[in-house]
């Protein structure tokens, strides 16, 4: 999980970085405008992130982890849909920039995955921590019913053992300060696995996006 592989390729990789598209379904009766009752009736689950988000490098955005959690609900026939809001390269400053204009839209399930390129770039954890619990506050003052989801993240050793241990317990801390829903490492089980990512070592392959959904999946149920 915290292979030196994957770790030396993260600091050269991720901060040099700077959606999914929900299944139309054919309505049997009632046309088109049955077709945007319908999807006006759907919850929204946002996932505000990263490229790890955004889906980085695939050859498809069907194939980032957003999408590939709307085919399950699909599948499920669930009221939800997915909107990826993954911006390559962002930190946690800039999602809370924009969060303002994201939450113009009704949000049901709010999904955090933010924080990554703060670590690579040493941006002190007491700033992340804050970015982090400002957008939170911000979904929870728009929207108090959404569930809110959180990822956490690690950084590179070369970072400092001192600050990579604090930057990890950011995010249990701001998950259990806001009774969030919480994911340990949003890349278990793919990070350091060359299979599994990318030639920079660092955003997952089709496939590793695939392991991404399907552990995400169990915490995501249990906020529908």
């Amino acid at each position: 999980m915290k292979s030196l592989s994957y770790i030396s390729s993260l600091i050269l990789v991720l901060v040099l970085q700077s959606c999914s598209d929900p299944k139309t379904t054919k309505q049997s009766t009632g046309g088109t405008n049955a077709m945007v009752k319908n999807a006006e009736n759907k919850n929204t689950i946002l996932f505000f992130g990263d490229s790890l988000t955004a889906g980085y490098g695939l050859e498809d955005p069907a194939q980032a982890f957003p999408s590939l959690i709307q085919q399950k609900i699909d599948h499920l026939n669930l009221p939800y849909k997915v909107v990826n809001a993954g911006v390559s390269g962002e930190t946690t400053a800039g999602g809370k920039g924009r969060i303002d204009w994201i939450l113009k839209q009704k949000i049901d399930v709010f999904v955090l995955e933010l924080g990554a390129n703060d670590g690579l770039r040493g941006i002190p954890v007491e700033e992340t921590s804050r970015n982090l619990q400002f957008i939170t506050d911000k979904v929870k003052a728009k929207y108090p019913n959404a569930r809110i989801i959180l990822t956490g993240m690690m950084v590179p050793p070369n970072m400092g053992a001192d600050y990579a241990k604090a930057f990890e317990q950011i995010f249990p801390k701001i998950a259990t300060k806001n009774s969030m829903s919480f994911m340990p490492f949003l890349l278990e089980g793919v990070a350091g696995d060359r299979k599994l990512n990318q030639g920079d070592g660092i955003h997952p392959t089709a496939e590793g996006h695939k392991i991404i959904a399907e552990n995400l999946w169990p915490i995501l149920v249990e906020n529908l």
